[in-house]
């Protein structure tokens, strides 16, 4: 059985569920819960509802530090929800203060697809490595960037947004304010306004040899090679994940995003990259949570400032 000292708690808050998982320092999964998110889901009832499943995941308080995933920016420090998407009344929540205040242990916050993306890192299809992108391709595309196993996320909290690099500067008007963004052409609502259908109907239509379809998959892998060959050469990571729901289409556009790379990107800048798809489903972002809390928990034991 694991020491007190190597347990924590990681959280992946959702609109509608929170989940949560009790891990060792070797990433074993003691135990793990789910509730749903209150509603409305104010901060004060959010929290309250935190609070009690951790105390019902960890009875004993042998958990020593606490990592939860908002679904928003979080401050640089990781104290705060500056914003969190489908919860009620969410600015500038200072979330890791409440949590800290009702459960006795060090806490920080970090944003979900940053989560995600440390969680891959830690235990799934990044874990070979040290340096790594992960990009989310689902309704939106999310991103996270992981330097020499940390998460890196800028002075103000706020990097790491690969989706919203620019595409195609006269492209589709993104919500961020540019236009022609890397989300706007591989994100599921970009793929709705392009072709009227799902990924999912696409990729059965594609599996079963329709041409049309087959041909969508091959342009949305040059998009997609486009822009994460920017991203390689600014931070030439060892490796790139690709997850969220549209990557169980993987097969259809990874080779057309491999030789988008290798046609884009000097071969000096790619030396050894390796393009995977995510491991660790929907639980990444608990996963990464749990080491959030982990590299938090270390950095006070060796006397470091938290925030």
């Amino acid at each position: 059985m694991a020491t007190a000292a190597q347990q924590v708690i990681g959280i992946d808050l959702g609109g509608t569920a929170i989940k949560l998982g009790r891990f060792t320092q070797s990433g074993q999964c003691l135990s793990d819960m789910t509730v749903p998110t209150p509603q409305p889901s104010t901060p004060a009832a959010v929290i309250a509802a935190m609070a009690e499943a951790i105390a019902a995941l960890d009875p004993n308080r042998e958990t020593v530090a606490i990592g939860v995933g908002t679904p928003g920016p979080a401050d640089a420090a990781g104290r705060i929800a500056r914003v969190a998407i489908n919860l009620a009344g969410w600015t500038d929540v200072p979330i890791a203060d409440a949590l800290e205040a009702a459960t006795g242990r060090p806490v920080v916050v970090a944003n979900d697809a940053n989560c995600a993306g440390l969680g891959e890192a830690w235990l799934g299809a990044g874990r070979a490595f040290k340096d790594v992108l992960t990009l989310t391709l689902g309704t939106g595309v999310g991103g996270a960037i992981i330097l020499n196993g940390q998460l890196f996320v800028g002075r103000q909290g706020t990097a790491g947004e690969l989706g919203l690099i620019t595409l195609n500067p006269d492209g589709p008007p993104c919500n961020s304010g540019n236009r022609g963004s890397l989300e706007q052409y591989c994100s599921v609502q970009a793929i709705a306004r392009e072709t009227g259908l799902t990924p999912a109907v696409l990729y059965d239509r594609a599996k079963a040899g329709d041409e049309a379809a087959i041909a969508f998959w091959h342009t949305y892998g040059r998009w997609l090679g486009a822009g994460i060959a920017s991203l390689v050469y600014v931070l030439t990571p060892e490796a790139v994940i690709v997850g969220g729901g549209i990557s169980a289409a993987a097969a259809l556009f990874l080779p057309t995003t491999q030789a988008e790379l290798e046609m884009r990107v000097l071969p000096s800048s790619r030396e050894g990259l390796q393009v995977l798809v995510a491991e660790l489903g929907n639980q990444a972002g608990m996963v990464g949570a749990a080491r959030l809390a982990l590299q938090q928990y270390g950095d006070r034991q060796a006397g470091k400032p938290t925030h």
